[in-house]
């Protein structure tokens, strides 16, 4: 007799990793166990310090909040919402709960019992893979620097990486070792002298009873807890995680992940009971891998042509792709991205210096502007920059400016080459409206912030969101401290960016159906930058301006910050926050998929939960443009 209720389980969970990793027959007999759990809006389903449940869950519907509280106050660090995976502690430790998890809404939970699912799963190493990717990106508290700082698992499943994976460890088969009998100064000395990380502490029989790193010297003998004389037993970690040899870069990297280890010793049958052979490190795994963001960044920093640059920003896009395919967090994913497209920048101004005939005249600063200038640029597109250089004697300027302008084609060029679009409408350092002295940079602010109009806020939509890359940036904080002064004198301008800010209304019309393009190529397609992003971006660009808050730039960030000033409206700016990383990812997928910007879409290639997804998201804007409408008096104004 078949289970309509099993089957409907089956066919939903059939639709998100991991479980469309798996044999619908496999599925079905886990869908049999699973629990049905409905929630009330702030029902709590664990707690943080909890012991671990028989479960794991998947959102069906609705919304999960993961949040810690630290002096009464909630720290949101994830919303779950359809498809969602979370709660997987118990599959990896059995360590309690380290957040608590609630309903952010009317939600609708599946319990996924972990012998069941262990049972059905034990020998995929493609859904191991990905619960302790998943695990890593999302279990630690990611306020705890040290422990995000060891994740760095970066799989890129379907591709070549993945052969990268199973191919044996790399391992230094002649680690540098002490023995038990040795001081803490006799093993930093070794160390010290072949220029290594750690060492590793071994008995008579040449078995690994302890590892010494650089990290316990700083800790332990730097802090003044033990003299340079101690004995490296008092020191080292122990006991060593070991491995036999043959291990595969898959499995050496997961053993990292799951101990929280950056080194693994290889021993004869793989014990700590044998003899050791070998040390498999955290960097030797990097290595091997090529494409993480630590590889990345040093092939963008070596490069000395454009074809090993743009080389480099490729790999940038593969690892992109992989980590929306493993559910990355947005935010984790913006911030690698930015510092790797920040990277090119900068080896694209120092390769365009070296051609230059001669040095830079005056000390001057490049600034990346738009998407860029928030860390919120994914996708390749085009790109949006200036350039602000020291003040010259007037019969100087333009010779000094003609320098900066060759200066700044150079480097555009090159990015145009590496696969960011030259800007449309001009917008690049290469253009003399955008590459002035420091007081042409100032007036011009002033200008459009004391005698704002359509131009003025057009532009400042784009200007406003500058990020200093390159250069001197004495400069930068010398114009943002006349920016923020000539704020003080006004109170127009900002009404002008708020009525450009609600001049695009909630993506939804009255019957909750879309608001697409009516008009062109684009007819019927959603434009889900212009009538989703962008009202979320200029709402966090305003209400961040009028606060004076400096130095942040990222839109999810702004929001999250003035849910700290703003108590009383703290959880409408966190539901911005989250909503605009939701949409960020939504477009990136779009993007990847169709091999775009990603900010049209045909609705009709959506799914259903797609769709709910994307509604969902659109809940904060109306809210977010009535504060803007209420606290700038918008309504009659013109």
């Amino acid at each position: 007799m078949k289970n309509s209720i099993a089957e409907r389980v089956g066919d939903f969970l059939k639709g998100y990793p991991p479980f469309n990793m798996l044999s619908y027959k496999t599925l079905l007999r886990i869908a049999t166990e699973v629990t049905i759990t409905y929630l009330e809006k702030g029902d709590t389903l664990f707690k943080k310090n909890d012991a671990c449940h028989d479960n794991f869950y998947i959102v069906r519907d609705g919304a999960i909040n993961l949040y810690y509280s630290h002096d009464d106050v909630k720290n949101i660090m994830n919303i779950h919402d359809t498809g969602d995976v979370f709660g997987l502690r118990p599959l990896i430790t059995k360590e309690p709960y380290k957040l608590t998890a609630t309903a952010n809404e009317e939600s609708i939970v599946y319990a996924i019992p972990i012998t069941v699912f262990q049972s059905a799963t034990d020998k995929s190493n493609k859904i191991q893979k990905y619960l302790i990717t998943a695990f890593a990106s999302n279990a630690f508290d990611s306020y705890t620097a040290e422990e995000t700082g060891r994740i760095f698992v970066d799989y890129l499943p379907n591709t070549s990486q993945e052969i990268v994976n199973f191919q044996t460890a790399n391992y230094t088969k002649s680690p540098i070792t002490c023995s038990v009998e040795s001081s803490l100064k006799e093993a930093a000395k070794k160390m010290s002298d072949h220029k290594i990380g750690c060492i590793v502490v071994i008995d008579d029989a040449k078995k690994p009873v302890g590892i010494i790193t650089n990290s316990d010297i700083k800790n332990k003998i730097a802090t003044g807890l033990f003299p340079i004389e101690t004995s490296v037993t008092n020191i080292m970690t122990s006991p060593v995680m070991t491995s036999k040899k043959g291990l595969t870069i898959a499995d050496g990297q997961l053993q990292m992940i799951k101990h929280s280890i950056g080194h693994l010793c290889i021993t004869k049958d793989g014990t700590v009971n044998s003899k050791l052979i070998g040390v498999l490190t955290h960097h030797d795994v990097l290595v091997t891998l090529g494409n993480n963001p630590t590889v990345i960044l040093k092939e963008i920093k070596r490069a000395k042509r454009t074809k090993k640059l743009r080389a480099a920003r490729l790999k940038g896009s593969v690892l992109l792709r992989s980590y929306i395919e493993q559910n990355i967090p947005i935010s984790h994913i913006t911030n690698v991205i930015s510092q790797i497209n920040d990277a090119v920048t900068i080896r694209a101004i120092e390769l365009a210096l070296k051609k230059m005939p001669t040095a830079p005249p005056v000390p001057f600063s490049w600034l990346a502007l738009g998407s860029q200038g928030r860390n919120e640029q994914l996708l390749f597109t085009d790109q949006d920059n200036a350039l602000v250089f020291e003040d010259v004697p007037e019969n100087q300027y333009a010779e000094t400016q003609s320098y900066f302008l060759g200066l700044s084609k150079l480097v555009t060029i090159t990015l145009n080459k590496i696969g960011f679009e030259h800007c449309k409408a001009d917008m690049m350092a290469n253009n003399p409206e955008w590459c002035k002295s420091l007081t042409e940079w100032k007036t011009q602010f002033k200008n459009w912030i004391l005698k704002p109009d359509e131009k003025a806020v057009l532009l400042s939509s784009i200007f406003f969101d500058y990020n200093h890359v390159y250069g001197n940036k004495e400069l930068v904080k010398d114009l943002t401290d006349t920016i923020y002064t000539t704020l003080e004198k006004t109170d127009l301008f900002y009404k002008f960016l708020g009525r450009d800010a609600i001049k695009s209304p909630s993506p939804l019309g009255f019957f909750r159906q879309f608001l697409v393009e009516q008009n062109g190529d684009k007819k019927e397609l959603f434009n889900i930058k212009s009538r989703a992003l962008m009202p979320l971006i200029d709402a966090a660009r305003i209400l961040i301006l009028i606060k004076r808050i400096r130095d942040v730039n990222n839109t999810s960030e702004r929001f999250e910050k003035l849910a700290e000033l703003e108590p009383n409206n703290k959880e409408l700016y966190q539901s911005c926050s989250y909503a605009f990383k939701a949409l960020s990812k939504f477009k990136t997928k779009q993007g990847l998929l169709h091999d775009n910007s990603g900010k049209l879409i045909d609705l009709e290639t959506l799914t259903k939960e797609e769709k709910l997804k994307l509604r969902r998201c659109f809940k904060p804007i109306q809210a977010i443009q009535e504060i803007l409408k209420i606290r700038f008096d918008l309504k009659n104004f013109i």
